[in-house]
């Protein structure tokens, strides 16, 4: 579904992505882990088309995004649900026309193919009855099942979940990833999260990436990444502190 071919880009001079690889497989869960301030978030913001590489590929569907501008780029996205960072919800608006929000930005849909649209994607993720709630009036855990209905009403090929469980604590952590697991299983979408949560999205993944100093320094089955000989993934998911010299 995706290919990413050596992307690369710097900030002032300072290189961030440098040269990364990857290929995420129709229908798979691929997890990027890496510590903070690693280039995740700017790594998923090239595959969202926010940002343009220094060089460097990103082919969704054999069709390559960096070269894509305006309307083509906006085809592209229409593939796409995104769970963003802490939901990025609309304090101004109910849980229902938050959920409506891709719909009437993105197609031309009847009134009554909306309402029925989201209520089934709020249906999904087990929010039924709290549509007409704000953000504001629901805990934290229902507003990250409000963002992934959001992500999941256009009915994408691909989502993209930047950090889901920031914030919430660990029994909210494991049901919020038992949750992406279980429509990932019902509705065969590609998946393609960002996460530090270690060790729990070794049970959802089915790969893991490691992203150091600018590159996929290991990549593969939960297994296979629990059990490397690389230092620098068993210094990450065991959570040891950096030495210093």
């Amino acid at each position: 579904m995706i290919k990413v071919s050596r992307l690369r880009k710097s900030f002032n001079g300072q290189p961030v992505l440098n040269g990364i690889d990857l290929e995420v497989p129709d229908g798979s869960i691929t997890i990027i882990i890496g510590r903070s301030g690693g280039g995740k978030s700017v790594f998923l913001k090239h595959l969202l088309g926010l940002m343009r590489p220094d060089d460097g590929s990103i082919e969704v569907g054999g069709v390559d995004l960096t070269r894509l501008r305006g309307r083509a780029l906006d085809e592209v996205r229409k593939r796409y649900g995104v769970v963003f960072q802490g939901g990025a919800l609309f304090d101004s608006m109910t849980c229902r026309d938050n959920v409506a929000f891709p719909l009437r930005e993105k197609f031309r849909l009847t009134r009554t193919n909306i309402t029925e649209r989201v209520d089934r994607a709020l249906g999904q993720v087990e929010l039924e009855g709290i549509g007409d709630k704000y953000p504001e009036e629901v805990s934290g855990g229902m507003r990250k099942r409000v963002a992934i209905a959001r992500a999941l009403v256009t009915e994408p090929e691909v989502v993209f979940f930047d950090e889901p469980t920031t914030g919430l604590d660990p029994v909210l952590v494991n049901t919020i990833h038992h949750l992406i697991l279980e429509l990932h299983r019902r509705l065969h979408f590609t998946a393609v999260m960002v996460s530090h949560e270690i060790p729990e999205i070794f049970e959802i993944a089915d790969r893991v990436g490691m992203l150091h100093d600018g590159r996929i320094v290991e990549l593969g089955p939960p297994e296979a990444i629990q059990a490397s000989s690389n230092p620098v993934v068993q210094q990450f998911i065991r959570g040891e502190p950096e030495s210093r010299a």
